[in-house]
């Protein structure tokens, strides 16, 4: 199913880099060789939003919805204002979807065209999320692309694939765990991983 996306992302790895792109490199390289920044520290600065800080944001709307059954029933509904309630909004999160996982649905999200994201909750996209074999072979093989995740469902249950475009982002919430009932929300975001929120894995044992 086509959609409009909004191409306002960096190139895919192995294509032309955009403008922007291409100044953001200079502009590295030059402080780089300055003696101003150290690459593997920037490095780590990015590694830390792209899995630590900006997923926390998501792990929070996701442990919200697992104690509070009326926010989970809101956030089903209207996930843009129930995420939002939470001061969660903003640029690359305007109008989002939540998609619940359960024993016979499993979803998958994925932009087929670029690399539309719901940076609010999820912070930056991952290098495989934008690369075009996790684009193409998640619509293709969403089964054998988990796999290679390490996520290995029943043949009973289905695989729903979402494809994110400039209009519309999606979350999904992950099962709860079995053995965290009685958990406070601050212990159950510490098991939501930013790919339990993509699909592309699952919430941290419970132990």
């Amino acid at each position: 199913m086509p959609h409009d996306h909004d191409h306002d992302h960096d190139h895919d790895e192995g294509s032309a880099l955009s403008p922007i792109a291409l100044r953001v490199k200079a502009l590295e390289s030059l402080l780089t060789e300055k003696g101003y920044i150290d690459p593997e520290a920037l490095d780590a600065i990015v590694e830390t939003y792209e899995t630590k800080i900006g997923p926390r944001n998501g792990a929070h709307v996701v442990a919200r919805a697992w104690s509070d059954p009326a926010y989970k029933a809101w956030l089903l509904k209207d996930a843009t204002a129930a995420i939002a309630s939470l001061g969660y909004t903003g640029r690359q999160g305007e109008h989002m979807v939540a998609v619940e996982n359960t024993p016979e649905t499993h979803n998958l999200v994925v932009c087929t065209l670029c690399s539309c994201y719901p940076w609010t909750v999820l912070g930056l996209p991952p290098v495989w999320y934008k690369a075009p074999p996790y684009r193409s072979r998640a619509v293709i093989d969403p089964r054998g692309v988990l796999a290679e995740f390490g996520v290995t469902l029943p043949e009973t249950t289905a695989i729903s694939v979402w494809d994110s475009t400039a209009e519309i982002r999606y979350l999904v919430l992950p099962m709860r765990p079995q053995g965290t009932e009685g958990w406070s929300e601050e212990k159950l975001a510490r098991i939501v991983t930013r790919d339990s929120m993509i699909g592309t894995g699952l919430p941290r044992a419970a132990a």
